[in-house]
């Protein structure tokens, strides 16, 4: 698997030395020194994943990654610092598909973005397997109807919803679960993520963020809901046509 890889960091020792290693490794990397100089560079490259430095001068980390989320679907993996909880909070809450913690061991960082990049391209099998290439009947997310053949979010006027990998993989995992409660960790297994990797709040950051996306009342969820008690975990409740809300 190879790539073209964007990595922003105001560091030039680790650009250096994570384009050496990715370009080794057989992917094409695109070294940044900040925010500005990927926003300036946006409309000429078109990167597969973005590796983000959340801590630098003048445009920090996360205002990039919030610049990101509303004009682009690329996967973002955040560098952070080994201590930096709540900027690996936030970042996922804003969108981020992953993070690795600096100083970064190589093997992880390439392991990750191989992760998140085949996330983003593949298609989410059933348990047995199968690739389901269309949209279940209902896969509607409020407003929203889950077009599997383009891997987003389209509403009956061609509007799309901009959904990061991550969140994708959930909403597969859903449509193809329906009125089914699933664990956190079953969750993380159906959408191609090992639970080891990520930390326990994961999921329910990413589910936070999807209902504001696809809630027809982000603070009632009728599409989306959490279930208490025995264990706990979230039931997608389809319907067969959009719901606008009330």
């Amino acid at each position: 698997m190879t790539g073209r890889i964007a990595i922003v960091d105001d560091d030039p020792i680790l650009r250096e030395a994570v384009s050496r290693y990715l370009d080794e490794q057989g992917f094409e990397v695109l070294p940044f020194e900040s925010a500005r100089a990927l926003r300036e560079a946006m409309p000429d490259v078109a990167p597969d994943l973005v590796l983000l430095d959340l801590v630098m001068p003048e445009e920090d980390g996360l205002s990039l990654l919030r610049w990101l989320r509303d004009s682009t679907q690329l996967p973002v993996i955040m560098l952070t610092g080994k201590d930096d909880i709540t900027d690996r909070v936030v970042g996922l809450e804003l969108g981020a598909d992953d993070y690795v913690a600096k100083p970064c061991d190589m093997r992880e960082l390439l392991a990750r973005i191989r992760s998140v990049i085949r996330r983003s391209t593949e298609p989410v099998a059933d348990e047995q397997g199968v690739v389901k290439s269309a949209p279940a009947p209902g896969s509607w997310f409020g407003r929203w109807r889950l077009d599997r053949q383009r891997h987003r979010l389209v509403d009956s006027g061609g509007e799309v919803c901009s959904v990061t990998a991550h969140e994708y993989a959930l909403l597969a995992a859903f449509a193809d679960h329906p009125q089914v409660v699933l664990s956190r960790e079953r969750l993380l297994e159906l959408s191609g993520t090992d639970p080891a990797e990520v930390f326990d709040r994961a999921v329910d950051l990413r589910i936070t963020r999807l209902r504001k996306k696809i809630e027809p009342v982000p603070g009632d969820p009728t599409v989306i809901k959490t279930i208490r008690g025995h264990g706990g975990g979230y039931e997608y409740v389809p319907s067969e046509q959009p719901d606008y809300g009330r």
